[in-house]
């Protein structure tokens, strides 16, 4: 290499082969390009090497958010931050156009559809949007399924039975296995399950997440949203961890909310096994899904909340009443605060 530098400072004067009209530049080289390629080489013979760059490194929760379905990506986008909101955008593989774009509120008659759809099901959980169309059809609502299956599916509603996926976890999350299967449930804290649900409002609606104590059917925490991430859903899991202690084994169904890290690492923090409901599994969770149909038939729509802070008073109060004072005929009719606190009459009658 020394050989090659003395060789261009002999050629001082002469014009090169690649651009014969441009003289020699003063350090010997024939043009700008070649001198830019030789001196790195001849400062490398005196001065120690610099280290090579590293391979960027993907971070792992980059991917993550890429994983999640585009409404819950879109909701994390955070106006406020020090970062721009097209490069979060980019970041989290979305077009800058559905980022800067500001939805128009639902028309009312698609809360008054949301509203009905709700209702039915609740009363045909086992209805798809074929038949849930027909019968809004019948009441005398101008709808297609189309219609149907766009709103259902902007509500967070499956249809329960038996197919394939009944919840969509996010692509790449680990699911773990369904763990009561021929398991006794016998005391509190033993099993623990949570669930998401649509919750409609006078003029919108937010989405609902509880946890609750299988054996007592006591609401150990809950949160409201109005998007679905998983932030919520932790929060009320960090809640019920710390007023009540841990559970044994906590069940949940395989939605994205429940499949992602910022969920399960806290379980594993806590030490608490996972347990997922199988693919058409709808019975696994069935006890939580009798606790939305009373805190919607009991309170959500006989009271048609206004905002969001009035939703959440309202829901503090009727899980108040439904903990320390509605009795459950699954219980004998006693309080889940009752039988949760260590009532052993109960384990004797059933």
């Amino acid at each position: 290499m020394i050989g090659l530098i003395n060789r261009g400072e002999n050629l001082a004067g002469k014009r090169s082969a690649g651009n014969p009209h441009a003289p020699f530049d003063e350090a010997g080289a024939g043009n700008v390009a070649m001198a830019a390629g030789l001196r790195p080489a001849a400062k490398a013979s005196v001065e120690p090497p610099e280290p090579k760059a590293r391979a960027p490194v993907l971070d792992p929760t980059r991917r993550r958010a890429r994983e999640a379905p585009r409404p819950e990506r879109q909701a994390l986008i955070d106006r406020g931050s020090e970062v721009a909101v097209s490069r979060q955008a980019e970041l989290l593989d979305l077009s800058r156009s559905s980022v800067y774009y500001a939805p128009r509120p639902l028309p009312e008659r698609d809360l008054r559809l949301m509203r009905r759809l709700d209702e039915l099901h609740l009363k045909w959980p086992f209805y798809g949007a074929r038949k849930l169309t027909r019968e809004l059809q019948d009441e005398g609502h101008a709808v297609g399924r189309r219609h149907v299956t766009t709103l259902m599916r902007r509500m967070g509603m499956e249809t329960i039975y038996r197919k394939p996926r009944t919840s969509i976890p996010a692509r790449q999350a680990v699911i773990k296995p369904y763990l009561l299967t021929g398991l006794t449930i016998d005391r509190p804290n033993q099993v623990w399950a949570a669930d998401l649900t649509y919750i409609p409002m006078a003029h919108g609606f937010q989405y609902l997440v509880a946890i609750i104590d299988v054996w007592s059917r006591k609401v150990m925490s809950w949160r409201v949203s109005n998007t679905m991430t998983p932030d919520f859903c932790v929060e009320a899991l960090q809640d019920a961890l710390a007023k009540h202690g841990k559970p044994e084994i906590f069940n949940t169904d395989q939605g994205s909310q429940f499949t992602s890290d910022d969920w399960t690492n806290e379980l594993k923090a806590a030490d608490v096994q996972i347990s997922m409901d199988g693919k058409g599994r709808w019975i696994d969770n069935v006890f939580i899904e009798r606790l939305w149909r009373s805190v919607k038939y009991e309170n959500v729509y006989l009271k048609a909340y206004e905002t969001g802070s009035e939703l959440r008073r309202g829901l503090a109060e009727y899980f108040e009443f439904y903990n320390v004072e509605r009795s459950h005929q699954a219980l004998d009719y006693q309080k889940p605060d009752d039988v949760y606190y260590g009532r052993p009459a109960l384990k004797a009658a059933a």
